[in-house]
């Protein structure tokens, strides 16, 4: 008798069930295998959790279908028709087009001071992600490309190459050069101790902030400048998904029988075999299967290949020294990778507003978007009321016009403490930085709406004569979360695109020395951590489970796309 090889999925997030839709759906092997999705919590979905709040359709994780030009993701929603909703959801209007630049102690930020800032940023970032080059730059962008040219050959090496320069000491120097070449040089009025370069320096570090929500890199020192060109997004605009992005997980999941995924299933231990030998271990009659996997219920499932779709922050934890989540430890080649990338948190927190006063609870919808300039959490120039987990989110806006539901995004060890926060600390702390924000210097706040007049916030009779309150919040919670322990990978200072491609390579190796008369394939990995270019992705995790679903198909001569 034959027994058909046995697949066990590690995870049911994007990258594990899109290797089980193609293992399942290809065509010849849907009876050549025995496939099962192990998930260690009690949904689909991963790190993409579609939610409510409000009564409105919000996402916990995933957001963003990063450019619509040849996405999968965004295939997939065209064709389930998740791109259309009659009920409001996050982002609905996409990226804010009039934010109000608002300095900490109450005075909004006209263009001629915010605009030149922001425009080095963006430059900058193009420079270091490959977009702006000496041949693209056009006479508009030619002083940003210097800018940017004298920041990068600082800390170079002999032979042209980068070392282990950041990119947030490319920004830094891009700024520096920026401000020897000013020639506006005249002090700003009507801005309270705020100064011309005090001002540019928050607005830069404003944008910094933003950035590190994008990359997941808590400080930007430690995110590696020469792999930032190596990533690549979509082109065409990028939306949101009206149905939630969970639609797309279930549509994956549809097609898979009734038994196929199992919930609550949280892995120990991956018990493998590296080297040759005969095993003497038997299950029904044959030669036991390679893999064998532990549960913390004390179940045990055996294998021919396992595919491991854990975050990499799981992936950190199992493979220190005192885990072991891989019995034999995984080769020194792939836990260095592991080691050397870098992966952060990134979490969401919603607050909704409530009717106080004369406020009505249609007329909530007058919460400007912020962009949000402080000053530096060391000045003495500070408003002391201020928690220093507020200085480093850059936004707080209604998640589509209209909404009486506010989000901020917050990374790092910023995103670590919203964590441990109680909701009333959360609202305690959201309201005194929105009153410094939203009011005149030194008065409380007293809106849903304002009015800006030759640098300050002056209140309008449209406010109403209470103060902005929050009626609750929900926060993301991905760092403390033992399935994920964090949000998404970047590429660390030390490490470099080839630790993803190391992440990504089987155990063992089809066709490696080491590997004679051992069974092949046994573990194999997928994940977003697992791109090379689509790293921190929803397609990136997308591509790497059709790649891992394509390898096995490929070894037993199936159908491969």
């Amino acid at each position: 008798m034959a027994k058909k090889p046995r697949i066990v999925i590690i995870g049911a997030g994007m990258a594990g069930l899109t290797a089980a839709n193609k293992l399942y759906t290809s065509t010849g092997s849907k009876d050549l295998f025995e496939l099962f999705v192990v998930e260690g919590g009690t949904r689909i979905g991963g790190r993409i959790n579609t939610s409510e709040f409000g009564g409105d359709r919000i996402e916990m994780g995933a957001t963003w279908i990063h450019g619509i030009g040849g996405s999968p993701v965004h295939q997939i929603a065209q064709e389930i028709h998740a791109l259309e909703s009659d009920k409001p959801w996050e982002c609905m209007d996409g990226f804010s087009d009039e934010p109000k630049t608002i300095a900490e102690g109450g005075f909004q930020l006209n263009a001629s001071i915010v605009d030149p800032i922001s425009t080095l940023f963006k430059n900058l970032m193009d420079f270091a992600q490959g977009k702006l080059t000496e041949d693209s730059a056009g006479s508009g962008d030619v002083r940003y490309y210097n800018f940017a040219a004298k920041a990068a050959s600082k800390g170079c090496t002999s032979n042209g190459g980068f070392g282990n320069k950041s990119v947030g000491a490319f920004l830094r120097q891009g700024l520096d050069a920026y401000w020897d070449s000013s020639k506006d040089r005249e002090e700003l009025r009507g801005y309270g101790k705020w100064s011309r370069k005090l001002l540019g320096e928050a607005i830069f570090a404003m944008h910094e902030d933003t950035q590190r929500t994008y990359t997941s890199a808590g400080d930007l020192l430690t995110l590696d400048f020469e792999a930032e060109s190596e990533y690549r997004m979509f082109p065409g605009e990028e939306i949101t998904i009206s149905k939630g992005y969970l639609s797309i997980i279930e549509y994956l999941a549809s097609v898979l029988p009734p038994g196929v995924i199992q919930l609550g299933r949280k892995v120990s231990r991956i018990e493998w075999q590296p080297e040759s030998h005969q095993s003497v271990e038997m299950a029904n009659g044959y030669d036991s299967r390679p893999v064998k996997i532990h549960f913390f219920d004390g179940s045990v499932m055996l294998a021919d290949h396992v595919i491991v779709t854990v975050s990499l922050g799981v992936l950190k934890a199992g493979t220190c020294q005192d885990s072991g989540m891989f019995n034999p430890p995984l080769p020194s080649f792939k836990t260095q990778a592991i080691t050397r990338l870098g992966y952060g948190v990134v979490n969401k927190l919603f607050l909704q507003l409530c009717p106080t006063g004369k406020r009505k609870a249609n007329d909530m919808n007058k919460f400007p978007s912020l962009q949000m300039v402080f000053h530096r959490s060391d000045s003495d120039l500070r408003h002391k009321k201020i928690p220093w987990w507020m200085r480093r989110t850059a936004s707080l806006s209604p998640i589509y016009k209209n909404s009486s539901v506010l989000l901020s995004w917050f990374a790092g060890k910023e995103a670590l403490e919203l964590e441990t926060l109680s909701d009333e600390e959360i609202i305690n702390g959201v309201t005194t930085t929105v009153s410094s924000l939203l009011s005149q210097p030194h008065a409380a706040v007293k809106s849903n709406s304002h009015e800006f007049c030759n640098g300050n916030l002056k209140s309008v009779e449209s406010l109403g004569d209470s103060e902005v309150r929050f009626a609750k919040v929900l926060k993301s919670k991905w760092g403390r979360d033992p399935l994920f322990l964090g949000s998404y990978s970047y590429v660390a200072v030390g490490s470099s695109g080839d630790d993803l491609d190391t992440m990504a390579e089987p155990l063992p190796k089809v066709g490696s020395s080491e590997s004679a008369g051992v069974h092949p394939l046994q573990i194999l990995f997928a994940g977003e951590a697992t791109h090379r270019t689509h790293y921190s992705t929803t397609h990136g995790a997308y591509f790497s489970g059709l790649r891992e679903a394509n390898r096995l198909l490929q070894h037993y001569h199936c159908v491969g796309v």
